[in-house]
């Protein structure tokens, strides 16, 4: 089976082509990585990358509540135990950058933190908040250039502060309508300025952020998450999204980036992909291609025999299976996951899942 065969990404070898997708759970009392957090962790460290739950850059970035930090020395020192630990259980962990933008209510954030976003658009519906229970989303300030250069700086510290504790690399999250995806998405960004209104305008702050960042760590440590033809977080289907994401590709493609991670949230409410953009995708990019979006093993192994892909990474299957790549390997059932605990404190529905017992499979 090609999905459980090793794998070379840029200078690290992957016990397999298995990922452990990046998943925001709300365990980070205090926005600071945890003992609980490790061992959720080490418990998944069977995948031969991991790529950590979405990560603030910034007390800016923290939208939603109990979502780590990696911009204090608190938070750098919870973050390196778990790196630790994966490390010495064989996996491969790269940290996830989020800044949640617009995406955010000031109830989850630090006292003088800002609300920001490329236009002064609000997301429809409500954030939750453990203070007040749901809450409506407020509208954003706009940043102005200096705000921009500041969270761009933001997300340099966090990937260097990322090396510094022994991430093996980085994710841009650019993706699911969060800060970089706001400036792609002619939803969020109704700017006029040279961070939108064009192809090349909307596609700047993401660009400049690889550039940033793949220069700082080397571009073999820096890989970046997309979602065309998403409409998560308010986000919306445009005229020249195959065009804009082809054009990213490119100009990722000469930064030489490490891997391109492809979503596909169809299976979460977005429209089908109703064109061939990830083969042109694949077909233009040099690097890794990583697909995420619902895959089953038949499915991940299918694509990776035909040369679709090189890596899958996995979400909610590696949620409620800790010992998901045994229970490929040896093709055995799966557990389903409580949707109800994705986002809530304590063990229950975060490190409570069962393993199998080993004993009673069949060699």
């Amino acid at each position: 089976m090609k999905l459980l065969d090793t794998y070379k990404l840029g200078e690290l070898e992957l016990e397999n082509r298995m990922v452990m997708a990046p998943l925001t759970r709300a365990r980070a009392t205090d926005n600071i990585p945890n003992d609980l957090m490790l061992e959720y962790y080490v418990q998944r460290s069977g995948a031969g990358l991991i790529i950590s739950e979405g990560t603030a850059p910034s007390a800016n970035g923290l939208g939603y509540a109990r979502i780590p930090g990696i911009f204090s020395a608190e938070q750098l020192e919870g973050w390196k135990k778990i790196v630790d630990a994966v490390h010495d259980n064989g996996s491969r962990i790269f940290l996830q950058i989020m800044h949640t933008g617009r995406v955010s209510h000031e109830y989850n954030m630090e006292k003088d933190a800002r609300i920001i976003a490329p236009s002064a658009v609000a997301l429809d519906g409500e954030m939750y908040t453990d203070q007040h229970g749901p809450q409506p989303y407020p509208v954003p300030e706009v940043m102005n250039l200096e705000d921009i250069k500041k969270a761009q700086q933001e997300f340099l510290n966090a990937a260097k502060n990322a090396i510094k504790v022994g991430f093996d690399g980085v994710e841009i999250h650019s993706a699911n309508g969060y800060l970089a995806d706001q400036f792609l998405n002619t939803a969020t960004n109704k700017r006029n300025d040279e961070y939108g209104g064009s192809i090349e305008n909307r596609s700047r702050f993401t660009l400049e952020l690889a550039e940033m960042i793949s220069a700082e760590i080397g571009k073999e440590r820096t890989g970046i998450r997309l979602s065309p033809f998403s409409t998560f977080n308010g986000t919306e289907v445009f005229d020249e999204m195959e065009e804009q994401f082809l054009y990213l590709t490119d100009k990722l493609n000469e930064l030489g980036l490490t891997y391109i991670h492809l979503v596909d949230n169809s299976t979460l409410g977005s429209p089908e992909v109703q064109t061939d953009l990830p083969k042109k995708i694949r077909e233009r990019f040099d690097g890794t291609l990583m697909l995420n979006g619902g895959f089953t093993k038949e499915k991940a192994e299918n694509t990776i025999q035909e040369d679709s892909a090189d890596l899958i990474s996995f979400g909610r299957s590696f949620i409620a299976n800790p010992d998901l790549v045994y229970r490929f390997e040896n093709d055995l059932e799966l557990n389903e996951p409580d949707y109800d605990t994705f986002y809530t404190p304590g063990e229950k529905g975060y490190v409570d899942y069962p393993f199998v017992e080993k004993e009673e499979t069949v060699a």
